[in-house]
């Protein structure tokens, strides 16, 4: 069970980062004045460790994420196909285009050569996509496509504007194999021309392109990621907050909350920590390693009798709840306050809700990275959000009765 959460989370960890780095690539080549293309595609697999299908995968997801337009999921499910199967497509529908022209100028005239140059343009866009194919047998098939179904869809094409013509203008089914022939020998010989002149028409190398494409989404991440840090966090809370402060004075209100923040952020301050954030009463801290958070953690729970005792108007004592989660999150300042959201502070949230009063829920995660934390914390397990953590209870608890008194003093001897 635990393998196969394991196993999940670090499959969603990878499908975040490649939805962040297809992101990257995306900018990258818009700011360049291009699209995301297979050296893009593989820019990224080779960055994440992540097969090239899997990435094509990755991108439909992010075409949606990003809600785009109709055109702009079609043009993510045609990135998605395999290069050699997206040659096919593209010769397909070019071939439909040029059929329509050539249908079009061959039944209903062409005095202004408006259908011919439509008919050329669908051409040489054709070779075009042939010359770009993976290797010379892709560009012959692409080619072959072409012609046969140039052949076909004008035919079509012809039958429909003739019945509306009432011509009876068509084309002899006998040309279908010279048509076959012609578009595998023009898209094979377009591919080796290109192929061997690629400097001199400005086109620039799959290879080329993707190694500069990958050092510029590594630098990117690296930049982006310059701020990471593995920080463990304490989520503490007031146990019936509201409740205390309807029964009470404002000024008393006023007062031992005020108190009760200096409190946490002496002890958090004294234990290495800082405060990360507050709402309400709830507080959020952030300590280097997760001993220092726990230890804070059992000195603001062990150190509420002497603030009950002495600085707590409300005639109610004080009980807490605590979190504490251990993970990586990203300062863009370097400063912790400057992180705004993170995971890990959510997960010690969710773990200080579910944590009895006057306890500590540590995650599994803080736990493993506090020595002797198994003996130091307790056996009580929980489990929320998928992580588990256990629980810290103080042998005593204060009096729930009202505001605790220290223990005597004894004598000296």
């Amino acid at each position: 069970m635990l393998e196969r959460e394991t196993r999940e989370s670090t499959l969603e960890r990878r499908d975040d980062e490649i939805q962040e780095m297809l992101l990257l690539a995306a900018r990258l080549k818009e700011a360049h004045g291009g699209d995301l293309d297979d050296a893009a595609i593989v820019a990224v697999s080779e960055a994440t460790g992540a097969p090239v299908d899997y990435v094509r995968l990755a991108l439909r997801s992010v075409e949606v994420k990003r809600k785009a337009s109709f055109l702009q999921r079609i043009r993510g499910t045609f990135l998605a196909l395999e290069p050699d199967v997206r040659r096919f497509v593209a010769s397909g529908w070019l071939a439909c285009g040029g059929g329509f022209f050539w249908a079009a100028g061959l039944t209903l005239g062409d005095r202004t050569s408006l259908f011919g140059i439509g008919m050329l343009v669908a051409t040489l866009a054709a070779l075009w996509n042939c010359s770009i194919a993976n290797d010379r047998k892709t560009a012959a098939i692409s080619g072959a496509i072409y012609g046969g179904l140039l052949f076909v869809m004008g035919s079509v094409f012809t039958t429909l504007f003739s019945l509306i013509a009432s011509r009876g203008e068509f084309v002899s089914s006998g040309f279908l194999i010279a048509f076959l022939a012609g578009g595998a020998l023009l898209g094979g010989s377009a591919k080796r021309i290109v192929s061997r002149n690629l400097t001199k028409v400005g086109i620039q190398d799959a290879n080329v392109e993707r190694q500069e494409l990958l050092r510029q989404l590594v630098e990117l991440q690296d930049k982006l990621r310059s701020g990471e840090q593995s920080l463990a966090f304490l989520s503490i809370d007031v146990v019936g907050s509201t409740r205390m402060k309807e029964r009470a004075d404002a000024l008393a209100v006023e007062f031992t909350f005020n108190e009760y923040h200096q409190y946490v952020e002496n002890v958090v301050r004294r234990n290495g920590g800082q405060v990360h954030s507050t709402a309400g009463d709830g507080i959020t801290a952030a300590f280097e390693r997760p001993e220092q958070a726990f230890r804070a953690a059992r000195a603001l729970q062990s150190g509420l009798i002497e603030l009950n005792t002495h600085r707590n108007k409300l005639g109610t004592p004080i009980k807490l709840r605590i979190g504490l989660h251990h993970g990586t999150v990203v300062a863009p300042t370097g400063e912790v306050q400057s992180v705004n959201f993170a995971h890990v502070i959510d997960i010690a949230a969710h773990l200080q809700k579910v944590c009895p009063e006057g306890g500590v829920a540590v995650s599994d995660t803080a736990l493993g990275l506090i020595p002797n934390g198994a003996s130091l914390v307790g056996s009580e397990r929980i489990q929320v959000q998928n992580v588990r953590g256990t629980i810290w209870l103080p042998r005593s608890a204060p009096n729930s009765e009202g505001p605790a008194t220290p223990p005597p003093i004894p004598p000296r001897v």
